[in-house]
């Protein structure tokens, strides 16, 4: 397996790194090695990277923070929403995961801080990357590798803008190095602006970033990441036109395709498969069990028990209504829920009794590698973040707006067909032409699809059904005018002296 490796080894060459790397298309469950070392065969760096490693590999490392892409994230993206519950215990997490669950999110919301916290940081060291690419004068790189670093920070602090600007509305617009106490009281920009400046960062790292990587570089951010992202970004805004050419971009590169089977996705076997667009890589063997590469996601959310079913701390669970959202039969529906007295993907037995009913499947490890390791809790898992069937419903939807329902239907049955998996009694092909029923099939197709990853309480709100829905769904502290973002964290407000303001209704 090849890896890239940190120069731990190589201190007395005075380079200190903050580096993280990405493991080859399969995770050996005998053979872990930690990510983030280079090797004296691939020192200073391999063919294919570059000079600027250790900077953009610090953001690159920062996808697996805490604040970033765990508890916080998991609770404002998926337990916000109408497709889970907090689960666990209902004491746990207090009265900041009780207002996640069901609102409001209090500007002393200590999740909420640590998500602007964590994606600030995150921006923080884009900035630094791109600061060393443009200002660094010891540096002498071809300009090709100038553009391919850049891009891949750019992608990064794109998507960071991205998340920040949803989650919360009116945010600081922070291109450059400040130190804390200046960029404190830096003011919030719209969001019109703020997209105008993600757009610009994705657009290019699409013109900058390769199609694909070598394999000992899997993960880094490439074309296909940098135009899927974008088709969300446009689709976002009802930039229906831009999206179904971004969208297309990913489609017509060759790239990708849905020969991955549904239930194969999630496991560690099916981690960078052809399936996946951009994912956040992690592992852990039996000396680094969780932190410096690993990832805590999957532990948040794994079942709660005792003994060899104590997997984590039961989080995120699913919920009765996406439970009823399902077609009968279909397949996926197994490979997401995952019952107290039920049969895991493994064949394991769950056992009754659980604090929960439900759990995500998604989430689940497979228990010959957690015997390899002897560890339960799952922070060698990955996190998908844009698969390839979501670029296509997105261009669907995309299509069905824009009134070409030929291909937005194409484009649907190709989701439906993988899904079916050869079984043609089940999720019988949508043939409607009208435009609101097509809609309504292609957001239900998006639920299920996507169900219990990241897109479900955003794509309530762009579509301006949250209150109605997150209501009906026993959610009834949910405030149309309050709720569709989350607080400015009081304690920013405080460190601005004010420069920051409220968003409305808190």
């Amino acid at each position: 397996m090849n890896i890239l490796k940190n120069p731990r080894g190589f201190a007395a060459m005075g380079l200190a790194v903050i580096a993280m790397s990405f493991a080859g298309c399969k995770k050996n469950f005998l053979d872990r090695d930690p990510q983030g070392r280079y090797t004296s065969d691939t020192y200073p760096f391999p063919g294919g990277s570059g000079p600027y490693d250790q900077y953009v590999f610090a953001a690159y490392a920062s996808l697996r923070d805490y604040n970033v892409h765990v508890t916080p994230f998991v609770s404002a993206i998926s337990i916000r929403s109408d497709d889970a519950d907090k689960g666990s215990t209902p004491a746990d997490g207090g009265a900041d995961a009780q207002g996640m669950d069901n609102f409001p999110v209090l500007p002393s919301n200590g999740m909420a801080n640590a998500l602007w916290t964590g994606y600030f940081n995150l921006i923080s060291k884009c900035n630094i990357t791109i600061d060393q690419i443009k200002n660094n004068k010891t540096i002498d790189a071809p300009q090709q590798v100038k553009d391919q670093t850049e891009g891949e920070a750019r992608f990064i602090r794109g998507y960071a803008y991205f998340n920040l600007v949803r989650l919360f509305g009116r945010v600081p617009l922070v291109d450059k190095i400040y130190d804390a106490a200046s960029q404190s009281n830096i003011a919030q920009s719209a969001p019109a602006q703020l997209y105008t400046f993600i757009e610009q960062d994705l657009q290019f790292a699409a013109n900058t970033l390769p199609v694909s990587w070598d394999a000992k570089f899997i993960g880094r951010a490439t074309r296909g990441a940098a135009n899927g992202l974008l088709t969300k970004v446009y689709l976002t805004q009802q930039k229906w036109a831009a999206a179904v050419t971004a969208a297309n971009a990913v489609i017509g590169s060759g790239q990708y395709d849905l020969s991955t089977p549904y239930a194969k996705i999630f496991g560690e076997d099916g981690e960078n498969s052809k399936e996946s667009v951009f994912e956040i890589q992690a592992t852990a063997d039996a000396t680094n069990m969780t932190t410096p590469y690993g990832i805590q996601y999957t532990n948040v959310q794994g079942v709660r028990g005792t003994g060899v079913w104590d997997l984590g701390w039961g989080w995120n669970t699913p919920s009765t209504q996406l439970e009823g959202a399902y077609e009968t039969g279909d397949p996926r529906k197994d490979r997401t829920i995952l019952y107290a007295g039920g049969t895991t993907v493994y064949g394991e037995a769950v056992p009754t009794g659980l604090p929960n009913p439900r759990y995500n499947h998604k989430v689940h490890t497979n228990p010959s590698f957690r015997n390899s390791i002897g560890n339960r809790f799952g922070w060698w898992m990955n996190v998908r973040i844009l698969r390839y069937s979501d670029v296509l419903l997105m261009y669907a939807e995309a299509q069905n707006e824009a009134g070409n329902t030929g291909e937005a239907l194409d484009k649907l049955e190709m989701v439906r067909a993988r899904a079916r998996a050869g079984n043609n009694t089940l999720l019988p092909k949508i043939t409607t032409t009208d435009q609101g029923l097509l809609r309504d099939a292609i957001r239900k197709e998006r639920r299920v699809e996507l169900a219990m990853e990241h897109d479900r309480f955003f794509d309530l709100v762009r579509w301006g059904i949250a209150a109605q829905t997150l209501q009906a769904a026993g959610k009834s502290n949910f405030n149309n005018g309050r709720d569709n973002l989350m607080p400015i964290p009081q304690t920013q407000i405080d460190l601005s002296k004010g420069v920051l303001t409220q968003n409305p209704g808190y």
